[in-house]
């Protein structure tokens, strides 16, 4: 096929086409009329039509049937996984075009802005549940680009816990509430779960990272996504290359302690939406780079491991991740209602230039969330809903059906016809039509899976051993706390039985912790299928850790702990440097109201006791000796400041605050910074773009908090 010049279709980047036409659909009451959706102006809407002032109410009053009956029906049904979510309207910028590889025209042009709407969510909890339990978070975003609307559905875990489709209703019905008592919401540390799994050696890989640190990220800042499947792009000759999604966050890779994470889930449940809101609301933003791992037939046929096999992993050492775009979220939705609950992300939405593997499971998901949004959304019109309406031009012959929203004119339906003039009409390949990759298919029409995909174990091994030593106590520690929760002594015991195909140390750390005897190890099907000539994977990928992720204070939440005495121009000192790197700081005290010494005007913004520790990245405590005395009577301020310190979090002091920190047992050494305020204050900041202090985590954990 001649390749043909494309003219281009760049949009503007003001501001209004980084985000679908939504105005139209805005309602602003401010000021207007009150009436009925129909437009009649309503006199009354305090007192219901009565036969008499204290008779029966009418059965014609339709102001009254008409707002009863809408808020009868103003929840619509759940999703049944990635229930609670949160949503932000972005861009997303091309750094170099990819016309080698794909026809896609957003990944073509550098420079064009393409509008997006990204949802984040945990997959098991109802809408009620929290933000903080351990559980795989959905990465969502769909791209309004000028040839229709893809969807990039994936999750902050690049493998999944099975390989093909027709498991998935098992395994939501195992990690799901138990069926006879509706407990425990929005946790896997129960029996189903993990006797489901623990006859699933195929789960085995994903249980590593479920029980790692990347089940509880900080922020959806700080989280990075993946499109767990294989994919392909077609260029305009029809040519194909594989590839693998990834987002990496630009704040740097970072997450939560369980402890941390349990104590957030009762104190602040929407910790991750809520952190997304205020830092949009506020004008900051959050940025991702678009990753991909392009490979060939070729290449995938010299892998050890089967690349449609959705619990595997390309190790980045085989297949490095090219940066080519990034994705800015900018501006919080109108409504949660109208665009983040009803937004409808479906694997099928594709444009020209991308396409699909054979990886099962991706097969079962390109049927299964269309099927999901007719019955969430009441039917086939759900994309004319604003939020998911393309921003380009669509014409078809589809008609009729629930929440119809189009009025067609004309007297054709069909295709093909001449009384319309034959419109709409098709669209040839090289002009930009869609066509599927060609690929020859052939074989035995059988209920079979393929023996590449029986290596459950390998990949398991290689996130254990690219984990920090941290990294692997968090590992040993989630495992002991949801098997302990357990009640059936024989799941443990299989559950430490697919441990002992991974690791011997691990899985002796695990059955110690359950006072059970550890297996031996026994003789995996690790190898299974491989053949001479395969390139071989990495033992360990410095990709898979969090341990060593880069860093920035920007975006990370700093409080200050004072009262009425407070050495106020150190206060300042560190707050204004805080705030030009980026971070966001809080004053703290016991209430609220004046604090500053010799009359400064300083105001505390919240109360230590409705404030806790865990919703912060680090901790000052300014000077001045009346502030200090009266936090040293607090025990909630000791209690604050010993919390961040088992944290692993940046603690610093000046003044007389030193004396707070050693009172609530923190003593200087790493991350603890007792300095002047103008001294401490490169190395504070330094030290909150790192994240956390593992070098003091062992220890911290001996301080009552």
């Amino acid at each position: 096929m001649q390749k043909k010049t494309r003219k281009s279709t760049a949009r503007p980047t003001d501001e209004a086409s980084n985000r679908p036409d939504l105005d139209a659909f805005r309602v602003d009451d401010a000021g207007s009329e009150l009436t009925t959706n129909q437009g009649v102006r309503i006199a009354d809407d305090q007192n219901s039509l009565r036969a008499g002032e204290r008779g029966p109410t009418l059965l014609e009053d339709f102001i009254l049937r008409e707002k009863i009956t809408h808020f009868d029906h103003e929840r619509i049904p759940e999703r049944v996984v990635h229930a609670r979510g949160a949503g932000a309207h972005g861009y997303f910028e091309l750094y170099e075009s990819l016309e080698e590889h794909t026809r896609a025209r957003f990944l073509s042009e550098p420079g064009v802005r393409t509008p997006v709407f990204a949802r984040f969510s945990t997959v098991g909890g109802s809408r009620g549940s929290a933000d903080t339990v351990r559980d795989v978070r959905g990465f969502a975003v769909k791209f309004y680009t000028p040839e229709g609307n893809y969807d990039l559905v994936g999750n902050n875990m690049p493998v999944f816990f099975i390989q093909d489709a027709i498991k998935f209703p098992d395994l939501i019905h195992a990690v799901k509430p138990e069926p006879h008592n509706e407990i425990p919401q929005a946790s896997s540390a129960h029996d189903t779960f993990w006797d489901f799994v623990s006859l699933t050696p195929e789960s085995t890989h994903m249980l590593l990272w479920l029980m790692s640190d990347r089940a509880l990220p900080r922020s959806y800042s700080t989280m990075e996504g993946f499109g767990v499947h294989t994919y392909r792009l077609v260029n305009d000759q029809g040519d194909a290359t594989f590839v693998k999604f990834h987002w990496k966050p630009l704040a740097g890779a970072h997450s939560l302690v369980w402890d941390e994470a349990q104590k957030l889930a009762g104190k602040d449940a929407d910790f991750n939406r809520r952190n997304m809101w205020e830092a949009l609301d506020r004008g900051d933003t959050f940025e991702w780079e678009l990753g991909l791992q392009l490979f060939s037939e070729d290449d995938a046929d010299r892998f050890d491991f089967d690349i449609l096999d959705p619990t595997k992993l390309i190790p980045e050492e085989l297949v490095p991740v090219r940066r080519v775009g990034k994705m800015v979220l900018e501006r919080n939705p109108d409504s949660y209602f109208s665009e983040t609950e009803q937004v409808a992300f479906c694997v099928s939405h594709v444009v020209p230039g991308i396409d699909f593997s054979n990886d099962p499971l991706l097969q079962g998901r390109i049927f299964s969330y269309l099927d999901t949004q007719l019955s969430r959304l009441g039917g086939p019109n759900f994309h004319q809903i604003p939020i998911n309406r393309p921003v380009c031009p669509f014409h078809n012959n589809q008609r009729d059906g629930m929440h119809q929203m189009g009025i067609p004119v004309g007297r054709t339906s069909y295709d093909p016809n001449s009384v319309g003039g034959g419109a709409p009409k098709e669209v040839r390949v090289e002009n930009g039509g869609f066509a599927s990759y060609l690929e020859r298919l052939e074989g035995d029409k059988r209920r079979v899976r393929a023996d590449s995909f029986k290596d459950y174990y390998s990949q398991a091994t290689l996130f254990w051993n690219s984990q920090s030593d941290v990294e692997k106590d968090h590992i040993v520690s989630a495992f002991s706390f949801e098997l302990t929760k357990v009640e059936r002594p024989e799941i443990r015991e299989r559950v430490l039985g697919l441990l002992a195909n991974v690791d011997a140390t691990l899985t002796a750390r695990v059955a110690e912790n359950l006072g059970l005897d550890a297996p031996k190890g026994a003789t995996s099907s690790t190898r299974n299928g491989k053949k001479n000539g395969k390139t071989a994977s990495p033992q360990a990928s410095p990709a898979l850790s969090l341990a060593d992720q880069p860093g920035s204070p920007k975006g990370r939440s700093v409080a200050i702990l004072a009262a009425p005495g407070v050495d106020a121009k150190a206060l300042a000192t560190v707050k204004k440097a805080l705030l030009a790197a980026g971070a966001q700081v809080k004053v703290l005290a016991p209430r609220l109201g004046a604090l500053g010494r010799n009359g400064t005007a300083i105001a505390a913004d919240k109360t230590i006791v409705t404030t806790p520790s865990v919703v912060f990245d680090a901790v000052y405590v300014p000077g001045g000796a009346r502030s200090i005395e009266t936090l040293a009577q607090s025990g909630d301020a000791l209690h604050f400041v010993a919390e961040a310190y088992k944290h692993a979090k940046p603690i610093a002091a000046s003044g007389e605050g030193a004396d707070l920190l050693q009172q609530a047992g923190v003593v200087e050494g790493p991350g603890v910074l007792i300095e002047d305020a103008p001294e401490l204050v490169t190395q504070f900041v330094e030290a909150l773009g790192g994240h956390r202090i593992w070098a003091r985590e062992a220890a911290a954990q001996l301080i009552p908090a």
